[in-house]
């Protein structure tokens, strides 16, 4: 058992539900640019984005922050998909590049609520031996994110909670595996994050998306919510008797429950609730896109 305080602002605390999957060699910038649905090769060394990768129906399967390390190296920094298993689905694409995709094990994942030392906005800093450091901060206050071999950071369930409401407020889904494959980017309004292209060639789902953006037919996007009690992924949030969306991402902490679910861009302001719980509607808080 370990001791469990109340997040600090500055204290540094672990991120076990982020994990890395890397991808070296001559074709590592190449294969993504393929394979995932945001330009990678207008990335420089330093660099990281909101990246994703789709099924051929245009659904997301995993959402992730892609980082440039160097060329020929890239990290796929994943906070919801166990890396042992998206490396295998990947790795049927592979074909002949010159491409390997490994777990790391070795890197583990922290964070903190306070201001970047070095990095700013898409730029991160620091070396292998001192670590990674990532500006995760939004409109809703700074956070930093550290990857590194060090595994010192301590767990504190709270500040995890806390940091994944963040991640809510600010419109970053966090999608259980209960949600992949459901929804398009255009849903998870992940142009909110600058998350995908519409302009660079072709990946996997590229059509429907472009389809999607040119013919103006974005219906469904995210809400951000609010209710009393602990709100369930996958329930239906509802206008009396009506279904009108589903929730894909809730989060609870120190008696704040709060939700994102797809729903219509264009609905009547009514009482919504789920599972018999009222829904008080928030603004989505901006600043975390990269």
């Amino acid at each position: 058992m370990h001791d469990n305080p109340q997040p600090v602002s500055g204290a540094c605390f672990a991120l076990p539900d982020h994990r890395v999957l890397s991808l070296e060699g001559r074709d590592a910038v190449a294969f993504a640019q393929a394979q995932f649905m945001n330009d990678v090769k207008s990335l420089m060394p330093g660099t990281w984005q909101w990246n994703g990768w789709l099924t051929p129906k245009g659904r997301v399967i995993a959402l992730f922050a892609l980082l440039k390390v160097a060329e020929g190296t890239l990290w796929l920094l994943l906070p919801d998909v166990d890396p042992a298993e998206l490396g295998p689905k990947l790795q049927r694409f592979v074909f002949r590049s010159k491409v390997t995709l490994a777990v790391r094990d070795d890197l583990h994942v922290s964070g903190a609520f306070e201001t970047p030392t070095q990095a700013s906005g898409a730029q991160f800093a620091g070396t292998a031996d001192e670590g990674r450091e990532l500006d995760f901060g939004g409109d809703g206050g700074p956070r930093t994110l550290r990857i590194a071999v060090s595994a010192g950071a301590v767990a504190n369930d709270a500040a995890l909670a806390r940091w994944t409401l963040f991640d809510l407020d600010h419109g970053l889904p966090r999608l259980p595996s209960s949600q992949a494959e459901q929804w398009t980017p255009q849903m998870l309004s992940l142009d909110r994050l600058r998350g995908y292209s519409v302009k660079k060639g072709c990946y996997p789902g590229q059509e429907i998306v472009a389809r999607t953006h040119f013919l103006g037919q974005v219906k469904r996007g995210l809400g951000l919510f609010e209710g009393d009690a602990a709100i369930t992924v996958g329930s239906e949030v509802r206008d009396g008797e009506r279904a009108l969306g589903t929730v894909i991402s809730a989060g609870s902490n120190a008696g704040e429950h709060c939700a994102l679910a797809v729903l219509p861009l264009e609905h009547e302001a009514a009482a919504l609730s789920v599972d018999g719980i009222a829904l008080r509607k928030k603004p989505l808080l901006g600043g975390l896109a990269r």
